[in-house]
């Protein structure tokens, strides 16, 4: 299986991630996380230069085809040959990031984005897509609670970004079946439970 995680930032996806690794791996399956961008050696290149507050003149033309290039990266080096050998992926963002971030986000027209994504993903869809639902009020509490961490370029946009964001992402799960949007004010537990529901069920249903 291929699983993704997104949200706006803070949403709490970096966690479950690795509460779902867990728990794939208490049931004997070979499990590998990965991170957009990132999870090759150029990609990770690509990544320095796309979060570097030093980069804040980067244009949104640049900016969606170096996500896209990373993206490129992972899918071709390490996702088909994992998913090929039975590997359960799962993935800290994915092209749905692409979507709401550069799309609805940033205003790059939808069906430019989606021909671009499908391009770099070898139009190799996830399998289920989870969206952890939080409020851009909520998300911005949380960072401000963050210590000792330092916000990267996209962390830092403004909160009508971030709505724009988070409006896309429930669009989206409107537009198609294999997203399945939680409520990311729930507990760790509770929305962990839930994950593991949904990806058993889609296992029964195969």
């Amino acid at each position: 299986m291929f699983i993704t995680f997104e949200g706006i930032d803070f949403c709490g996806k970096s966690t479950q991630v690795k509460m779902l690794k867990e728990f794939l791996l208490s049931q004997n399956k070979n499990v590998k996380i990965i991170r957009e961008p990132g999870g090759t050696e150029i990609s990770e290149l690509i990544r320095n230069i796309l979060l570097d507050k030093k980069n804040l003149m980067m244009s949104i033309e640049s900016e969606i085809f170096l996500f896209s290039a990373a993206r490129a990266q992972l899918v071709n080096e390490v996702i088909i040959p994992e998913l090929n050998k039975g590997t359960f992926i799962i993935s800290d963002r994915f092209h749905d990031s692409t979507t709401a971030y550069q799309g609805y986000g940033r205003g790059i027209p939808l069906d430019l984005v989606n021909q671009i994504n499908l391009f770099a993903i070898a139009k190799r869809l996830p399998d289920l897509t989870f969206i952890i639902d939080i409020t851009v009020d909520e998300g911005e509490l949380r960072k401000q609670n963050t210590k000792g961490i330092e916000l990267d370029r996209m962390e830092i946009e403004k909160l009508d970004f971030f709505r724009r964001v988070r409006n896309g992402y429930l669009q989206m799960a409107k537009d198609e079946k294999r997203f399945i949007v939680i409520d990311g004010s729930k507990s760790v537990e509770e929305i962990h439970s839930l994950i593991v529901e949904h990806i058993k069920n889609f296992i029964k249903e195969k």
